[in-house]
């Protein structure tokens, strides 16, 4: 037995996820205000299906100018679900909090290699 073979004329219709990441670059500006915002924005990451790789210091400026002093990697399977997540009602509760314990800069990020 052999494998299935297409003709020219045939074509295989595949979906492919692309991963997600939510890059976020933070300065901490009121470390008990940090608490409260992650108590409330972290469980809204998982309950849309992201999950944080990375969260710590800046190790090191590689090049250009950076000005913050942490680093955040949320992951998600695809865009959507990552801009449906940061827009939900659940998040953007959080976010009012989020401004008073530090300045961010988040950015999404797909990568194709999944």
């Amino acid at each position: 037995m052999g494998r299935p073979s297409l003709s020219t004329n045939q074509s295989i219709t595949e979906t492919v996820s692309i991963s997600a990441y939510v890059i976020v670059h933070a300065t901490i500006k009121d470390p008990e205000k940090v608490k409260e915002y992650a108590a409330i924005a972290g469980p809204t990451v998982a309950a849309a299906g992201g999950e944080f790789v990375s969260a710590g210091q800046v190790a090191d400026v590689l090049a250009g100018q950076h000005g913050y002093d942490k680093a955040i990697v949320i992951k998600f399977p695809d865009k959507e679900t990552a801009q449906a997540w940061y827009k939900s009602d659940e998040y953007q509760a959080a976010v009012p909090i989020r401004e008073q314990a530090m300045d961010a800069v988040f950015i999404l990020a797909e990568d194709p290699s999944g």
